[in-house]
């Protein structure tokens, strides 16, 4: 079975600016896969070129199985994108849009999905209301229907959720699981790590046009993240230079360390106390995407 998406040794250059510097990259049909990478990092560059609108200056991208360039119309009705940037007619209704769109890929006598997208997206009530009326969050439900019109098995989600409040967020997630439960392959750039850790099985990070870290979430979380220990005190101390060295965080009555065995909580309590600290709170967390985002962006 092929991927649902292959890169390979992609590269773009607009003028001095090298956009992506050799991306080589296999995503699974009916993968959750997560994109990551910091602005300027590549992601939006990769995707335009996904979808034509942009073409890599060497390198091949197939969309399941089908070429990027040389089959463009077969790659095209395999793939659906969220842009980024809400773009939009706003001349049209959200059905009149729809319906539009079904008309580009050749698809007569699509209500019955239209219906269905409308009704998983809570649009259905704004169906007949035109582009331009409605609120952010809204116009971004209605770019990924416009996305899903002629089913493409692998859909690609660019910042989704920017602008996007917690209700509306939290529905949008729910109907993008069941098309992955469903067999699409979905694909996810994102600022909000915590969405890319909860719903990602793999994610790659981009910096400065590579991929610099790619694996599973769980393994990337063990590799790269340590568990944190948070303690308040009763008022500031001042720590012994080996267990300052070990704090992640020191303000004011605030202390943090990180720590990757459990074992270590009762050495770090117990320096803090022989300092002369008294602990009014203290929580252990979890290693999160956050740690592991950072600490892979600040490799050299």
């Amino acid at each position: 079975m092929s991927p649902a998406i292959r890169i390979a040794g992609v590269t773009k250059r607009f003028r001095s600016l090298q956009a992506l510097a050799g991306v080589d990259l296999e995503i699974a049909q009916g993968e959750f896969f997560g994109l990551l990478g910091p602005n300027g990092a590549g992601k939006t560059t990769l995707i335009s070129s996904l979808a034509g609108l942009a073409r890599p200056d060497s390198g091949t991208l197939e969309v399941m199985g089908h070429d990027v360039v040389r089959d463009y119309r077969a790659a095209r009705m395999a793939l659906g994108v969220v842009p980024q940037e809400l773009v939009f007619d706003p001349f049209f209704t959200v059905r009149e849009m729809l319906v539009l769109q079904s008309g580009y890929f050749g698809l007569k006598k699509n209500d019955a999905w239209i219906d269905e997208i409308l009704h998983h997206l809570d649009l259905t009530s704004k169906a007949n209301a035109n582009m331009r009326m409605l609120s952010g969050g809204m116009k971004r439900r209605a770019l990924v229907a416009q996305a899903l019109v002629h089913r493409p098995p692998v859909i690609v989600l660019d910042e989704p959720t920017a602008g996007v409040d917690v209700e509306l967020r939290q529905g949008l997630w729910h109907f993008i699981r069941k098309l992955n439960r469903d067999g699409h392959t979905i694909v996810l750039t994102t600022h909000y790590l915590e969405e890319a850790e909860t719903l990602c099985g793999r994610i790659a990070m981009l910096k400065a046009g590579r991929v610099v870290a790619l694996d599973t979430t769980a393994n990337l979380l063990q590799r790269f993240a340590s568990h944190a220990l948070k303690v308040k005190l009763a008022a500031p101390v001042v720590l012994p230079a080996a267990l300052a060295a070990k704090a992640t965080r020191q303000e004011s009555t605030e202390l943090e360390f990180g720590f990757d065995r459990f074992d270590e909580v009762a050495e770090l309590l117990a320096g803090v106390k022989s300092a002369g600290g008294t602990i009014v709170d203290m929580v252990l967390g979890t290693p999160d995407m956050e740690q592991v985002f950072v600490g892979i962006m600040n490799q050299n």
